[in-house]
């Protein structure tokens, strides 16, 4: 693979997406210059029901980056989503280790180890992604930011677990071995995504990032730039053209442009069909909003829903998010620059780019994700030939 450059591969349920980009030296992201992709066999709701199908999904895409980008590509940033992800929460506290009572990193991560180790009986089959520390405590009172070089006797960390069922990421990485490429870390998808569609003013001020896959609605909610809830349903954009073939009696081809406004010459009736894409998204949003109550942040984000994903460009979807969620709405623009991509569903994949050629610990959860994934892989690695 040529020097200076980051692959960045996701694999959804409906395409398989890889993006080839060069490391800029001037501090600017990643430059693109080689994408491909193929539609996604072997899938379903984000997990692997066939490991040859995939597999040559997998081949199909990455060759065609290989050929856009003129190089072969044998490493790559990987990205995980479907219905097996999920966040759980944990607290953990260590005693300052250094006779003049300062915080080390050392004493944060020993507070996190031990949130960890607390959730371990939770987390049969599961095995954690991302340990992201939402707030710390120090001596009884909190801490606005890192800890790290203040002074104290006790440190406790409340921190976020990102987990997947470790089926279904022995599964992933084995497909990609399968392809001849390796997994150089795993990221969650919904926080990929964010890496390219959101700003650190909407993560800092509280938003949500929705990304509507084609078999999963997959969510991530920021405040103070940190990551604090993450969720998976098992419910897209596919579940709407299926109900309009269903009840219009037209092709899946047709009602799939029918979802997204694309005139057809068809004489349908138009507000059969709006009727039926507003129920199908109302009980989508019907879901996140059920889980905003559920962490206490239902019409408490500032900076509103970012739509992204292939299912973001339903006709109308932000008014219906607007309403559903009283919440600002928008869908999200890639922050790429002068760069190519054709629309949000190639987020993840240029995102893990982003993730892979960034050395910025303020870009949220990099720092974590990286220490967990390299845990990960040496862990993985006793399982292959």
């Amino acid at each position: 693979m040529r020097k200076n450059t980051v692959v960045g591969l996701d694999i959804g349920t409906f395409h398989v997406k890889a993006v080839v980009a060069q490391i800029q030296n001037n501090g600017t992201p990643p430059h693109i210059i080689g994408t491909g992709s193929a539609l996604s066999r072997g899938l379903r709701h984000g997990y692997i029901i066939n490991l040859h199908d995939i597999t040559e999904s997998i081949r199909k895409a990455l060759d065609q980056a290989e050929k856009e980008a003129g190089m072969k590509i044998d490493r790559a940033y990987v990205s995980i989503g479907g219905i097996g992800l999920e966040d759980r929460y944990s607290h953990g506290e260590a005693i300052v280790s250094r006779a003049n009572s300062e915080v080390s990193d050392i004493d944060a991560e020993n507070a996190l180890v031990e949130a960890e180790a607390r959730i371990s009986r939770e987390l049969l089959n599961r095995k954690v992604i991302h340990a992201i520390p939402v707030s710390y405590i120090l001596d009884g009172q909190e801490v606005l930011g890192r800890p790290t070089g203040m002074r104290g006797s006790k440190i406790e960390v409340e921190a976020m677990f990102v987990t997947v069922l470790e089926q279904h990421l022995n599964d992933l990485v084995a497909a990609i071995e399968a392809a001849g490429v390796e997994t150089i870390d795993i990221m969650a998808a919904p926080i990929a995504a964010s890496l390219v569609t959101l700003t650190k003013q909407q993560k800092m001020v509280g938003c949500m990032l929705a990304n509507v896959g084609a078999e999963t609605l997959s969510i991530v909610v920021f405040e103070e730039n940190t990551p604090i809830s993450l969720k998976v349903f098992p419910t897209g954009s596919t579940d709407i053209t299926n109900d309009i073939a269903l009840e219009l009696r037209v092709p899946l081809t047709e009602a799939e442009q029918l979802k997204r406004g694309i005139v057809t010459g068809s004489n349908l009736p138009q507000k059969k069909l709006d009727d039926i894409i507003a129920g199908k998204l109302r009980q989508m949003f019907s879901l996140i909003q059920d889980h905003l109550k559920k962490i206490n942040r239902a019409g408490l984000l500032p900076a509103g829903i970012v739509l992204t994903g292939g299912g973001s460009g339903i006709a109308t979807i932000e008014d219906y998010a607007r309403v559903a969620l009283k919440l600002p709405s928008e869908t999200a623009g890639l922050r790429l620059g002068e760069q190519r991509l054709k629309d949000a569903s190639w987020a993840v994949a240029y995102g893990l780019c982003i993730w892979g050629a960034s050395t910025d610990a303020d870009t949220v959860g990099i720092e974590n994700a990286r220490a967990a994934g390299v845990k990960f892989l040496s862990w993985f690695k006793q399982f292959l030939p």
